[in-house]
C-alpha cells in the first residue's frame, strides 16, 4: 500500500452508491448479476475512448468511462472560458458512444453530437455540450448531471470525469521551434499539445495535484478490468496517470489492466513513434503501474519482439488481434475490437463465462 491509501479510503467514503442508494440505471442496460459479466472501467478521451466504449458496451452492461477534462479547444474551450465549467466535449463523446444501436440510441447520439452552424455565438457549439453544462448549473453536481444525461440517452454504461476541476495540460517539447531543434519549450493546452511540432518529452497537469472524482476512484478499485487507450497518447491516455489518487487506485486495484494501442502514430504528438515507444513513454510517466495485457493490431506492429520486450517490462503479455476497419483508415472496428476484448477477458480473467 502507498502512503496515500488513507486518502483513497476517504475518497471511497465520499462516493455514495448514488443519491438514492444506487447508481442511476441506464435505460436499456442489462440487469446486473454478480459474476455474470465483468465490471469494466475504460479511461481516456476523445475518439479513442469512444472507439473503446462502442466495443465494450457490446460485451458488458457494467461499464464505466472515466474521461479526461483537460480539453481547451472548440466548443468545450469556449464554454470553459466563458462559464468556468469542466470541458464537456469528451464527456459528450463518451455518452454518444454508449448509446445503443436501436432507433432511440442512434437518434440521441446524433442529437447530442449535432453542431450548430451559424454566423453567431452558437456556431460550432455541440447540443450535448450545452445540455451537459445546463444540467451542471441546474443540479450543481457533475456526476448526478451526467448520470441523468445517460438515463435520457439510454446509455449502456456510466460516464464520469476524472477530476472535478478543469485541468490544463502542459508538455515539454524538444524542437518545438524548428529554428532551435535542440531546445525544450513548454507547450500549454491540450489542443496545442495534440498538434505540436517537435518531440514531446513529457506532460504534466496544472494544478499538479488535482482532486480525483471519488466515484471514479471507487469504480477503478471495484473493477474486474481496467482498459487504457486507444487515443491521443499524451493528451488523452497519460493524463489519467497524472491525477495522484486515480494513479494510486490504478496501482492498488485488484482489477486486471489492458492497454489498447493505437493503429498508427498521431501526427504531432507521437509522430514517428513505434508501438513499443508508446509503452516506454507510459512507463516513464507511471513507473509503478503494472499492466496485464497489451492489445495491438498485428498489421500495426512491425517488430513484435521489441513490443513483447517493452510489454514485459510493464508486466504484460501481448495480444495481437485484427481490430482495424477494413477500409484502410487507422480506426478501430467496434465489432472486431469487442471480440478482442471479450477474448482477453476470458483468457486472462477469472475462470468461467462472463455472460
Amino acid at each position: 500500500m502507498t502512503e496515500r491509501t488513507p486518502r483513497l479510503s476517504r475518497l471511497r467514503r465520499m462516493a455514495p452508491e448514488s443519491r438514492a442508494g444506487r447508481p442511476v440505471e441506464a435505460r436499456g442496460a442489462r440487469p446486473r448479476r454478480r459474476g455474470a459479466q465483468p465490471k469494466v472501467v475504460a479511461l481516456g478521451g476523445g475518439m479513442g475512448l469512444s472507439a473503446s466504449l462502442a466495443a465494450l458496451r457490446r460485451i458488458t452492461g457494467d461499464l464505466t468511462a472515466v474521461v479526461t477534462v483537460a480539453d481547451d479547444g472548440g466548443s468545450s474551450g469556449r464554454l470553459r472560458d466563458e462559464l468556468g465549467v469542466l470541458p464537456p466535449g469528451d464527456l459528450r463523446k463518451a455518452l454518444a458512444a454508449l448509446c445503443g444501436d436501436d432507433d432511440w440510441g442512434q437518434t440521441w447520439a446524433r442529437v447530442i453530437q449535432h453542431r450548430f452552424q451559424s454566423k453567431g455565438d452558437l456556431h460550432e457549439h455541440a447540443v450535448g455540450n450545452l445540455l451537459i453544462v445546463a444540467l451542471w448549473e441546474q443540479l450543481g453536481d457533475h456526476v448526478q448531471a451526467l448520470d441523468l444525461v445517460g438515463k435520457l440517452l439510454g446509455a449502456h454504461g456510466r460516464v464520469l470525469p476524472m477530476s472535478a476541476v478543469p485541468l490544463e495540460l502542459q508538455a515539454l517539447v524538444k524542437g518545438h521551434d524548428p529554428e532551435r531543434p535542440e531546445e525544450v519549450d513548454i507547450v500549454r493546452g491540450q489542443a496545442t499539445v495534440a498538434l505540436t511540432p517537435g518531440e514531446v518529452q513529457s506532460v504534466h497537469l496544472v494544478p499538479h495535484d488535482p482532486p480525483a472524482v471519488p466515484e471514479a476512484v471507487e469504480a477503478v478499485l471495484d473493477a474486474d478490468w481496467v482498459v487504457l487507450g486507444p487515443g491521443s497518447w499524451f493528451s488523452s491516455v497519460i493524463p489519467h496517470l497524472l491525477v495522484p489518487d486515480l494513479l494510486d487506485a490504478l496501482t492498488e486495484t485488484k482489477a486486471r489492466k489492458v492497454l489498447s494501442l493505437n493503429l498508427a502514430p498521431q501526427p504531432g504528438e507521437t509522430e514517428g513513434f513505434s508501438p513499443q515507444r508508446h509503452l516506454e513513454v507510459l512507463g516513464r510517466h507511471a513507473p509503478k503501474l503494472a499492466l496485464d495485457v497489451v492489445l495491438a493490431d498485428e498489421a500495426a506492429v512491425p517488430d513484435r519482439d521489441s513490443l513483447t520486450e517493452a510489454a514485459k517490462r510493464l508486466g504484460a503479455a501481448v495480444e495481437l488481434s485484427p481490430v482495424a476497419r477494413t477500409d484502410g483508415s487507422p480506426r478501430h472496428d467496434p465489432e472486431l475490437l469487442a471480440a478482442a476484448y471479450d477474448r482477453i477477458f476470458r483468457m486472462h480473467g477469472r475462470i468461467g463465462p462472463w455472460r
